[in-house]
């Protein structure tokens, strides 16, 4: 049996899993609470991580139904980019700067001015820092909280934090790393002197955690924390990664021709490469895979936290906003909407606000509104899918997770508005999958990768949703208007 943990912006997730069974037996979760601020800011405190992994590692264990002897090792994700500093007692000494905090994004742009502009990143990173990764969360915490920032003594990211709490050692490895802004994604190494730019009193030998191969176990549980978990000692933590590589695992993303696109808080599409991949696009992450070679991603920031916003905006529940979805057409009357109540990174607007655009007094309906954010946080996907260039222009199919992904109409939306096949995993929160099926290949060294996949990735062949030619005709005009609104309210190119 094997444990899968996703940290995530809105809750912690744990899922047991049955290898030799070949069945997923239990999950559970708790959620989280978002602290946010004036200037984009948006941070959670770690503690509640922890709060919410032993309520949620309680029900899912209590759910299967397995004696706890039985539990061989655990794998955690975590949401990309979180800046956890500790001090010397592995206290953290700030709440966690998240992935969607744009509160840094002055900090960012004189970061990548320092290192030479967008082709100096390239050359040291492999990639174009962007607002929200942790690089500038280090340097806003330097200039706006000097005391505290004089008290780091390491610095993880959300994973690596759980690791910490679950081994007592402070590791990382290349997936979740890359999204840190002092990491080289093509040499897979530490980048001390891009670290010295942005935090020149810290020691990076020192502060940064030991890098550790995908399959290298993170170590093992703790005696104090086994005793509260009821397990063993001995139990191995995989070296986990970040949620959209761990996603990757637990959809079977791990060879080309497959796309991954998660419509949840965030959106996000990545496809697996062999080799590093340079973009033309400086917005194209070029991310390590963890479990060996890359995994390319795009991230928009406004999918189903914007139609969220404009669900409770008319206090309608889950069926309700389904049913108003489909009662309006494809384009919702001329309505379009910017869903950028977050800022944006894809493209890069972090300072962006929403727009609803083309209201008149016959189109101004809850139908239209609910339809047209949905619609436009797809066509902000849909731009994300073009800037991967070949990867996935070549792809036979997207594989959809997260939470909209549970609707129907909003899987049809996909197929029809990117001109693909579109189908579900049978487990949609599929990064805590990946954590467990990482951990089993961290412990089980006769298993693959892909036979693991093989026997726990399955497809929900229920949710299988083919592109309409009709659809795909009329959602080409929509697209067109949508790309019209970004380059009239914020100059980019149509």
């Amino acid at each position: 049996m094997y444990i899968g943990v996703d940290c995530g912006t809105q809750s912690t997730k744990v899922v047991v899993v049955d290898v030799e069974g070949e069945a997923i037996l239990a999950e559970a979760s708790r959620p989280h609470r978002l602290v946010e601020g004036e200037n984009g800011r948006r941070e959670q405190q770690p503690q509640e991580w922890l709060e919410a992994f032993r309520g949620a590692f309680e029900e899912a264990v209590s759910r299967a139904g397995i004696e706890r002897r039985a539990i061989r090792a655990i794998g955690v994700s975590g949401q990309q980019h979180g800046m956890v500093a500790l001090d010397a007692k592995g206290q953290p000494v700030h709440p966690a700067k998240l992935w969607c905090d744009t509160e840094t994004a002055a900090h960012n742009d004189a970061l990548v001015e320092r290192l030479g502009g967008p082709a100096g990143c390239l050359e040291r990173l492999g990639l174009v820092l962007q607002t929200g990764y942790t690089a500038s969360k280090v340097a806003w915490l330097r200039e706006v909280h000097p005391d505290v920032y004089r008290r780091i003594d390491a610095i993880l990211l959300p994973h690596d934090y759980l690791n910490f709490w679950l081994t007592g050692e402070k590791v990382a490895e290349a997936g979740d790393a890359s999204g840190t802004g002092y990491f080289n994604t093509r040499s897979r190494q530490w980048r001390h002197d891009v670290f010295a730019e942005i935090a020149p009193e810290l020691d990076p030998e020192h502060v940064l955690p030991r890098l550790i191969d995908s399959r290298e176990p993170a170590g093992t549980l703790r005696p104090e924390v086994a005793r509260e978990l009821g397990l063993g000692e001995g139990i191995l933590v995989a070296s986990g990664g970040g949620d959209n590589m761990l996603g990757a695992i637990g959809t079977g993303n791990i060879v080309p021709g497959i796309v991954t696109l998660s419509l949840g808080t965030s959106g996000t599409v990545c496809a697996y490469s062999p080799e590093p991949v340079r973009a033309e696009s400086d917005m194209v992450a070029n991310f390590c895979a963890s479990h060996g070679g890359w995994l390319p991603l795009i991230c928009t920031m406004n999918v189903t936290s914007a139609s969220t916003l404009v669900r409770e905006l008319f206090d309608l529940d889950l069926a309700a906003f389904g049913e108003r979805l489909a009662a309006a057409p494809i384009g919702a009357e001329g309505v379009t909407v910017l869903p950028f109540f977050n800022g944006e990174r894809v493209p890069a607007l972090p300072h962006a606000t929403a727009s609803f655009l083309g209201l008149d007094s016959r189109n101004l309906t809850q139908a239209n509104l609910c339809r047209a954010v949905v619609e436009s946080a797809t066509f902000g996907m849909r731009y994300g899918l073009e800037l991967l260039g070949p990867l996935a222009a070549g792809a036979s199919q997207i594989r959809l997770v997260g939470g909209g992904a549970r609707s129907p109409v909003w899987r049809q939306m996909v197929a029809d508005i990117t001109g693909t096949q579109v189908i579900c995993p049978q487990v949609t929160d599929a990064a805590a999958l990946g954590a467990a099926l990482q951990a089993a290949w961290c412990e089980r060294r006769e298993l693959s990768l892909a036979a693991l996949c093989e026997r726990l990735v399955h497809l929900d062949e229920a949710s299988l949703a083919e592109p309409e030619a009709t659809n795909v005709k009329a959602y080409e005009a929509v697209y067109t208007r949508y790309r019209e609104a970004l380059a009239a309210q914020h100059d980019i190119p149509a």
